[in-house]
């Protein structure tokens, strides 16, 4: 082997150093990136589950009072209504 060769046949061996090291480098990031970006979609969805968890007591009670609320204006409409066609009554009789 001449000392040409030699030189770069030791070239080739460092770049190929440098290379292997870059490479890791860039795949250890890769790993890292993914882990931290399932952790944060696991922390942003196991959040929202406890929020619903801690929130739907108050939800349950807020749909009671709402549908009390639509029953009682639904009887409220009712009556409206009985005492409209009482009023009618009354005038087809005074008629």
């Amino acid at each position: 082997m001449t000392p040409e060769e030699k030189s770069l046949l030791e070239r080739t061996y460092k770049l190929a150093e440098d290379n292997n090291a870059i490479l890791r480098s860039i795949r250890r990031s890769n790993r890292l990136s993914a882990t931290l970006r399932i952790l944060y979609w696991t922390v942003i969805i196991l959040s929202g589950f406890a929020a619903y968890y801690f929130v739907q007591p108050y939800l349950t009670i807020a749909m009671d009072l709402y549908n009390k609320t639509q029953n009682s204006i639904q009887m409220v409409q009712n009556q409206i209504n009985s005492v409209g066609n009482t009023v009618n009554s009354v005038k087809s009789l005074i008629k």
